[in-house]
């Protein structure tokens, strides 16, 4: 039985980088890139609840991802950002816990949204004329419930199993935030259980949506086959998003978490890509390829234009 022996209280990061010239750099680049989720992503939410045509269960669960990617973003990138000018990158125990909770909390519910999306492009592709009575308000509100839920779940896991291992020292952590691996590498006890049981929890629940989405997207390109082809077309185009999107996401995650904890620093890169580059990408990806999005955006804005414009004259 593992005693709860912890001499540590707080943890230095190593970060992406020691060079202070390209810790500047990094600063006004990521700096720039977490404006751009944060905006990004509240322009989608603030459309979609402005546009009375995004009506669809579609963009009700794109406006709840593209809030899940601030919320997830930012759990690392405003500390990650702050500690480029840091002379030491230091984060408390129980702030390093709650980062903890934080990355798998809004990382695994993300994972359950996209994949409740892809259901919802399968349902409307594969079964248009039962879509209606089968994506109502309520089934898709409990579709989001349920990937909140699982997501607390997944991480109450988590930190169960990290926060009972002691922790003697040394207390640098090679990454710019703090994760299950990192932690199981510092921790004074062998983690060899503890790193299977991340392996099924993390790893297991990433690949098998992962496998879901890929059957899912190969079911609905067998039935396009028999569609015209404006109708095929169409129907690719929806979709197209949303694959970008799931590799993006699902191939650096699976990757990180499906491995057994291991000394790969190579590890804090690939993080990037589900942490920044993807939250960063889901607004240009969802806007540039989708037409209704596009108008609808356009009429919000000449919209707030014209009711700016009537209050300068009166």
């Amino acid at each position: 039985m593992m005693q709860n022996i912890n001499n540590v209280t707080e943890f230095v990061f190593l970060g992406l980088t020691q060079n202070d010239e390209l810790q500047k750099i990094c600063f006004v680049i990521f700096l720039f890139f977490y404006l751009v989720i944060v905006l990004g992503n509240l322009l989608i939410v603030a459309t979609v609840i402005f546009s009375s045509r995004l009506n669809s269960p579609m963009y009700f669960f794109l406006s709840y991802l593209s809030f899940v990617d601030i919320c997830y973003s930012s759990v690392t990138a405003p500390k990650m950002i702050v500690d480029f000018l840091a002379e030491k990158k230091t984060i408390s125990f129980i702030g390093c816990i709650a980062q903890l909770f934080g990355v798998h909390f809004f990382g695994c519910t993300e994972i359950f949204i996209l994949t409740v999306m892809a259901y919802d492009r399968y349902i409307a592709i594969c079964k248009p004329l039962h879509y209606t009575t089968i994506m109502t308000k309520r089934i898709c509100g409990q579709m989001v419930a349920a990937s909140w839920f699982g997501g607390f779940m997944h991480s109450l896991v988590q930190i169960l199993m990290t926060i009972r291992l002691p922790f003697c020292g040394p207390n640098e952590i090679d990454h710019y935030f703090c994760d299950v691996h990192p932690l199981l590498q510092l921790a004074c006890t062998d983690t060899y259980i503890v790193g299977i049981i991340v392996v099924a929890n993390s790893g297991m629940i990433a690949l098998s949506c992962f496998l879901i989405l890929v059957v899912s997207y190969i079911v609905i390109l067998v039935f396009l086959r028999s569609r015209s082809s404006e109708g095929r077309r169409k129907a690719l185009s929806t979709c197209a998003s949303h694959i970008t999107v799931v590799i993006l996401f699902f191939g650096p995650c699976t990757f990180t978490y499906i491995r057994p904890s291991s000394n790969f620093s190579e590890d804090k890169t690939v993080a990037l890509f589900y942490t920044v580059v993807t939250p960063m990408l889901n607004p240009l990806i969802y806007t540039l390829r989708n037409e209704e999005m596009k108008n609808a955006m356009r009429k919000l804005w000449s919209r707030k234009i014209f009711f700016s414009s009537e209050k300068t004259k009166m």
